[in-house]
Protein backbone atom coordinates (compact mmCIF):
# COMPACT_ATOMS: atom_id res chain seq x y z
CA UNK A 1 0.00 0.00 0.00
CA UNK A 2 1.41 3.40 -0.96
CA UNK A 3 2.08 6.06 1.64
CA UNK A 4 -0.43 8.86 2.10
CA UNK A 5 1.26 12.25 2.15
CA UNK A 6 0.06 15.74 3.01
CA UNK A 7 1.74 18.70 1.31
CA UNK A 8 1.20 22.33 2.28
CA UNK A 9 1.85 25.14 -0.20
CA UNK A 10 0.88 22.74 -2.97
CA UNK A 11 -0.49 25.45 -5.24
CA UNK A 12 2.75 27.40 -5.28
CA UNK A 13 5.91 27.23 -7.36
CA UNK A 14 7.94 24.47 -5.68
CA UNK A 15 4.86 22.88 -4.14
CA UNK A 16 3.14 22.25 -7.46
CA UNK A 17 6.26 20.65 -8.93
CA UNK A 18 6.66 18.47 -5.83
CA UNK A 19 2.98 17.50 -5.86
CA UNK A 20 3.32 16.43 -9.48
CA UNK A 21 6.41 14.35 -8.66
CA UNK A 22 4.71 12.70 -5.66
CA UNK A 23 1.83 11.54 -7.85
CA UNK A 24 4.32 10.21 -10.40
CA UNK A 25 6.11 8.33 -7.61
CA UNK A 26 2.88 6.59 -6.58
CA UNK A 27 2.08 8.38 -3.33
CA UNK A 28 -1.51 9.05 -2.25
CA UNK A 29 -1.46 12.85 -2.14
CA UNK A 30 -3.52 15.29 -0.08
CA UNK A 31 -2.62 18.81 -1.21
CA UNK A 32 -3.33 21.97 0.78
CA UNK A 33 -3.89 25.19 -1.18
CA UNK A 34 -4.53 28.55 0.42
CA UNK A 35 -8.27 29.20 0.50
CA UNK A 36 -9.57 31.68 -2.06
CA UNK A 37 -13.21 32.59 -2.51
CA UNK A 38 -12.84 31.98 -6.23
CA UNK A 39 -11.85 28.37 -5.61
CA UNK A 40 -8.52 28.97 -7.34
CA UNK A 41 -6.04 26.14 -6.69
CA UNK A 42 -2.95 27.99 -7.88
CA UNK A 43 -0.58 26.15 -10.18
CA UNK A 44 -2.29 22.82 -9.49
CA UNK A 45 -5.06 23.72 -11.91
CA UNK A 46 -2.51 23.60 -14.72
CA UNK A 47 -1.59 19.96 -14.06
CA UNK A 48 -2.90 17.25 -16.43
CA UNK A 49 -6.39 15.95 -15.63
CA UNK A 50 -5.16 12.48 -14.70
CA UNK A 51 -2.85 14.05 -12.09
CA UNK A 52 -5.63 16.21 -10.67
CA UNK A 53 -7.91 13.19 -10.41
CA UNK A 54 -5.26 11.47 -8.30
CA UNK A 55 -4.91 14.38 -5.83
CA UNK A 56 -7.22 15.22 -2.93
CA UNK A 57 -7.12 19.02 -2.91
CA UNK A 58 -7.96 20.74 0.37
CA UNK A 59 -8.50 24.50 0.63
CA UNK A 60 -7.55 26.07 3.92
CA UNK A 61 -5.07 28.08 5.95
CA UNK A 62 -2.17 26.73 8.01
CA UNK A 63 -3.15 29.17 10.76
CA UNK A 64 -6.33 27.16 11.43
CA UNK A 65 -5.40 24.65 14.15
CA UNK A 66 -8.37 22.29 13.96
CA UNK A 67 -8.53 22.25 10.19
CA UNK A 68 -4.86 21.26 9.98
CA UNK A 69 -5.37 18.50 12.55
CA UNK A 70 -8.23 17.08 10.48
CA UNK A 71 -6.31 17.40 7.20
CA UNK A 72 -3.22 15.58 8.47
CA UNK A 73 -5.19 12.76 10.11
CA UNK A 74 -4.37 9.41 8.52
CA UNK A 75 -1.27 10.67 6.71
CA UNK A 76 2.12 9.00 6.98
CA UNK A 77 4.24 11.93 5.85
CA UNK A 78 3.90 15.74 5.87
CA UNK A 79 5.77 17.98 3.42
CA UNK A 80 5.47 21.46 4.93
CA UNK A 81 6.20 24.10 2.27
CA UNK A 82 3.51 26.72 2.97
CA UNK A 83 5.05 30.03 3.95
CA UNK A 84 4.64 33.76 3.57
CA UNK A 85 7.80 34.49 1.59
CA UNK A 86 7.93 38.02 0.14
CA UNK A 87 10.90 39.62 1.88
CA UNK A 88 10.05 43.30 1.14
CA UNK A 89 6.53 42.92 2.57
CA UNK A 90 7.97 41.50 5.79
CA UNK A 91 9.40 44.91 6.62
CA UNK A 92 5.90 46.40 6.52
CA UNK A 93 3.85 43.55 7.98
CA UNK A 94 6.05 41.40 10.22
CA UNK A 95 3.17 40.09 12.33
CA UNK A 96 1.73 38.36 9.25
CA UNK A 97 4.97 36.39 8.93
CA UNK A 98 4.93 35.34 12.57
CA UNK A 99 1.33 34.13 12.31
CA UNK A 100 1.80 32.17 9.07
CA UNK A 101 5.38 30.96 9.33
CA UNK A 102 5.63 30.24 13.05
CA UNK A 103 2.05 29.70 14.27
CA UNK A 104 1.17 27.88 11.05
CA UNK A 105 4.17 25.59 11.50
CA UNK A 106 3.14 24.93 15.12
CA UNK A 107 -0.30 23.79 13.93
CA UNK A 108 1.23 21.37 11.42
CA UNK A 109 3.73 20.01 13.95
CA UNK A 110 0.98 19.33 16.48
CA UNK A 111 -1.14 17.70 13.79
CA UNK A 112 1.73 15.48 12.66
CA UNK A 113 2.51 14.48 16.24
CA UNK A 114 -1.14 13.54 16.85
CA UNK A 115 -1.17 11.41 13.70
CA UNK A 116 2.30 9.90 14.24
CA UNK A 117 3.30 11.26 10.82
CA UNK A 118 6.82 11.92 9.66
CA UNK A 119 7.54 15.63 9.03
CA UNK A 120 9.69 17.33 6.37
CA UNK A 121 9.98 20.99 7.34
CA UNK A 122 11.04 23.47 4.66
CA UNK A 123 13.47 26.15 5.78
CA UNK A 124 15.31 28.70 3.61
CA UNK A 125 18.88 29.79 2.98
CA UNK A 126 17.83 33.28 4.09
CA UNK A 127 18.20 32.12 7.71
CA UNK A 128 21.97 32.47 7.34
CA UNK A 129 21.95 36.15 6.41
CA UNK A 130 25.17 37.34 4.76
CA UNK A 131 27.63 34.49 4.92
CA UNK A 132 30.29 34.62 7.64
CA UNK A 133 32.16 31.98 5.63
CA UNK A 134 31.61 30.13 2.37
CA UNK A 135 30.52 27.69 1.25
CA UNK A 136 27.79 27.67 3.92
CA UNK A 137 27.38 24.37 5.74
CA UNK A 138 24.57 23.34 8.07
CA UNK A 139 26.56 24.50 11.14
CA UNK A 140 26.75 28.14 9.96
CA UNK A 141 25.26 30.57 12.53
CA UNK A 142 21.70 31.75 11.89
CA UNK A 143 21.21 35.49 11.34
CA UNK A 144 17.80 37.10 10.99
CA UNK A 145 18.46 39.97 8.59
CA UNK A 146 14.78 40.51 7.71
CA UNK A 147 11.53 39.84 9.58
CA UNK A 148 10.91 37.09 7.02
CA UNK A 149 14.19 35.30 7.78
CA UNK A 150 13.63 35.76 11.52
CA UNK A 151 10.22 34.11 11.23
CA UNK A 152 11.75 31.17 9.38
CA UNK A 153 14.46 30.81 12.02
CA UNK A 154 11.71 30.71 14.64
CA UNK A 155 9.82 28.05 12.67
CA UNK A 156 12.99 25.97 12.26
CA UNK A 157 13.76 26.09 15.98
CA UNK A 158 10.17 25.18 16.84
CA UNK A 159 10.27 22.24 14.45
CA UNK A 160 13.53 20.95 15.91
CA UNK A 161 12.13 21.30 19.44
CA UNK A 162 9.32 18.90 18.51
CA UNK A 163 11.89 16.35 17.42
CA UNK A 164 13.93 16.77 20.60
CA UNK A 165 11.07 17.12 23.07
CA UNK A 166 8.40 14.83 21.66
CA UNK A 167 10.29 12.45 19.39
CA UNK A 168 8.64 13.63 16.19
CA UNK A 169 10.35 12.04 13.18
CA UNK A 170 11.42 15.31 11.58
CA UNK A 171 13.92 16.55 9.01
CA UNK A 172 14.63 20.21 8.26
CA UNK A 173 15.35 20.72 4.57
CA UNK A 174 16.93 24.00 3.54
CA UNK A 175 16.65 24.82 -0.20
CA UNK A 176 18.87 27.58 -1.47
CA UNK A 177 17.60 29.70 -4.38
CA UNK A 178 15.31 27.42 -6.36
CA UNK A 179 14.19 28.61 -9.80
CA UNK A 180 12.28 27.33 -12.79
CA UNK A 181 8.87 27.34 -14.51
CA UNK A 182 5.91 28.72 -12.51
CA UNK A 183 8.01 30.98 -10.26
CA UNK A 184 6.60 34.41 -9.40
CA UNK A 185 8.17 37.53 -10.90
CA UNK A 186 8.90 38.65 -7.35
CA UNK A 187 11.95 36.35 -7.62
CA UNK A 188 15.04 37.59 -9.42
CA UNK A 189 15.23 35.13 -12.34
CA UNK A 190 11.64 35.54 -13.58
CA UNK A 191 11.99 39.29 -12.93
CA UNK A 192 14.97 39.39 -15.29
CA UNK A 193 13.44 37.09 -17.91
CA UNK A 194 10.10 38.92 -17.97
CA UNK A 195 11.85 42.26 -18.51
CA UNK A 196 14.14 40.89 -21.21
CA UNK A 197 11.15 39.47 -23.09
CA UNK A 198 9.15 42.71 -22.73
CA UNK A 199 9.29 45.98 -24.68
CA UNK A 200 11.03 47.76 -21.80
CA UNK A 201 14.20 49.45 -23.07
CA UNK A 202 16.19 48.79 -19.88
CA UNK A 203 16.62 46.00 -17.34
CA UNK A 204 15.73 47.34 -13.89
CA UNK A 205 17.28 45.50 -10.94
CA UNK A 206 18.34 46.16 -7.36
CA UNK A 207 21.83 45.46 -6.05
CA UNK A 208 24.01 43.65 -8.61
CA UNK A 209 26.86 42.41 -6.39
CA UNK A 210 25.04 39.96 -4.06
CA UNK A 211 25.60 36.30 -4.95
CA UNK A 212 23.13 33.43 -4.88
CA UNK A 213 23.33 29.63 -5.07
CA UNK A 214 20.79 28.85 -7.80
CA UNK A 215 19.26 25.40 -8.14
CA UNK A 216 16.80 24.30 -10.83
CA UNK A 217 13.44 23.19 -9.43
CA UNK A 218 13.74 19.59 -10.68
CA UNK A 219 16.92 19.28 -8.60
CA UNK A 220 15.12 20.55 -5.50
CA UNK A 221 12.19 18.19 -6.04
CA UNK A 222 14.50 15.20 -6.44
CA UNK A 223 16.15 16.18 -3.14
CA UNK A 224 12.77 16.20 -1.37
CA UNK A 225 12.04 12.73 -2.71
CA UNK A 226 15.46 11.52 -1.60
CA UNK A 227 14.73 12.67 1.95
CA UNK A 228 11.30 11.02 1.85
CA UNK A 229 12.89 7.74 0.77
CA UNK A 230 15.58 7.78 3.46
CA UNK A 231 15.30 6.35 6.98
CA UNK A 232 18.59 7.88 8.14
CA UNK A 233 17.80 11.60 8.31
CA UNK A 234 15.56 12.05 11.35
CA UNK A 235 16.70 15.11 13.30
CA UNK A 236 18.97 16.32 10.51
CA UNK A 237 19.20 19.70 8.78
CA UNK A 238 20.07 19.23 5.09
CA UNK A 239 20.93 21.74 2.37
CA UNK A 240 19.51 21.57 -1.14
CA UNK A 241 22.03 23.64 -3.09
CA UNK A 242 24.16 23.58 -6.22
CA UNK A 243 27.50 24.25 -4.55
CA UNK A 244 28.13 27.29 -6.78
CA UNK A 245 27.49 31.03 -6.50
CA UNK A 246 26.79 33.69 -9.10
CA UNK A 247 26.24 37.43 -8.68
CA UNK A 248 22.99 39.07 -9.77
CA UNK A 249 24.90 41.11 -12.34
CA UNK A 250 26.53 37.99 -13.80
CA UNK A 251 23.16 36.23 -13.81
CA UNK A 252 21.63 39.07 -15.82
CA UNK A 253 24.44 38.84 -18.36
CA UNK A 254 23.99 35.06 -18.64
CA UNK A 255 20.25 35.43 -19.21
CA UNK A 256 20.85 38.06 -21.89
CA UNK A 257 23.11 35.53 -23.62
CA UNK A 258 20.47 32.77 -23.37
CA UNK A 259 17.58 34.96 -24.57
CA UNK A 260 19.62 36.74 -27.21
CA UNK A 261 18.36 40.07 -25.85
CA UNK A 262 20.73 42.76 -24.62
CA UNK A 263 19.55 45.68 -22.49
CA UNK A 264 21.22 48.29 -20.34
CA UNK A 265 21.11 47.28 -16.67
CA UNK A 266 19.86 49.95 -14.27
CA UNK A 267 20.42 49.38 -10.54
CA UNK A 268 17.52 51.14 -8.79
CA UNK A 269 17.58 52.18 -5.15
CA UNK A 270 13.89 51.36 -4.74
CA UNK A 271 14.64 47.72 -5.58
CA UNK A 272 17.39 47.40 -2.96
CA UNK A 273 16.85 46.06 0.53
CA UNK A 274 17.09 48.36 3.57
CA UNK A 275 20.54 49.07 4.99
CA UNK A 276 22.06 46.15 6.97
CA UNK A 277 19.43 43.70 5.69
CA UNK A 278 20.92 42.76 2.31
CA UNK A 279 22.20 39.19 2.15
CA UNK A 280 25.45 39.60 0.24
CA UNK A 281 26.52 35.99 -0.29
CA UNK A 282 24.60 32.70 -0.40
CA UNK A 283 26.66 29.70 -1.46
CA UNK A 284 25.70 26.24 -0.26
CA UNK A 285 27.92 23.41 0.81
CA UNK A 286 25.88 20.42 -0.46
CA UNK A 287 28.21 17.71 0.86
CA UNK A 288 25.85 16.55 3.62
CA UNK A 289 23.07 15.83 1.10
CA UNK A 290 25.56 13.94 -1.03
CA UNK A 291 26.77 11.89 1.93
CA UNK A 292 23.40 11.09 3.54
CA UNK A 293 21.18 10.92 0.47
CA UNK A 294 23.57 10.26 -2.41
CA UNK A 295 21.94 13.35 -3.96
CA UNK A 296 23.52 15.79 -6.38
CA UNK A 297 21.90 18.31 -8.76
CA UNK A 298 21.41 16.79 -12.20
CA UNK A 299 20.52 19.98 -14.09
CA UNK A 300 23.20 22.67 -14.42
CA UNK A 301 22.49 26.37 -13.97
CA UNK A 302 22.72 27.04 -17.70
CA UNK A 303 20.47 24.10 -18.61
CA UNK A 304 17.92 25.10 -15.99
CA UNK A 305 17.89 28.71 -17.15
CA UNK A 306 17.36 27.59 -20.75
CA UNK A 307 14.38 25.44 -19.70
CA UNK A 308 12.97 28.36 -17.72
CA UNK A 309 13.33 30.76 -20.65
CA UNK A 310 11.72 28.21 -23.00
CA UNK A 311 8.78 27.91 -20.60
CA UNK A 312 8.46 31.70 -20.28
CA UNK A 313 8.29 32.08 -24.05
CA UNK A 314 5.22 29.82 -24.06
CA UNK A 315 3.75 31.05 -20.76
CA UNK A 316 4.13 34.83 -20.34
CA UNK A 317 4.67 35.92 -16.75
CA UNK A 318 1.89 37.66 -14.84
CA UNK A 319 2.21 39.60 -11.60
CA UNK A 320 -0.42 37.34 -10.01
CA UNK A 321 1.64 34.17 -10.44
CA UNK A 322 1.63 32.04 -7.31
CA UNK A 323 4.78 32.40 -5.29
CA UNK A 324 4.73 30.01 -2.35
Amino acid sequence: MSQQVFITGAGGFIGSHLTEALVQAGYQVKALVHYRGSGDTGWLKHLPTDYLNAIEIISGDVRDTEHMRQAVQGCDLVFHLASLIGIPYSYSAPRSYIETNITGTLNLLQAALASNARFLHTSTSEVYGSALYVPIDEDHPLQGQSPYSASKIGADMLAQSFQRSFGLDLTVVRPFNTFGPRQSTRAVIPAIISQLLSDKPQLELGALSPTRDLNYVANTVSAYLSVANSNQVSGEVIHFGSGHEISIGELAQLLMKITGVEKEIISQEIRKRPDKSEVNRLWANPEKAKKLLNWEPQSSLEAGLQKTVDWALKNPYHSSDYAC
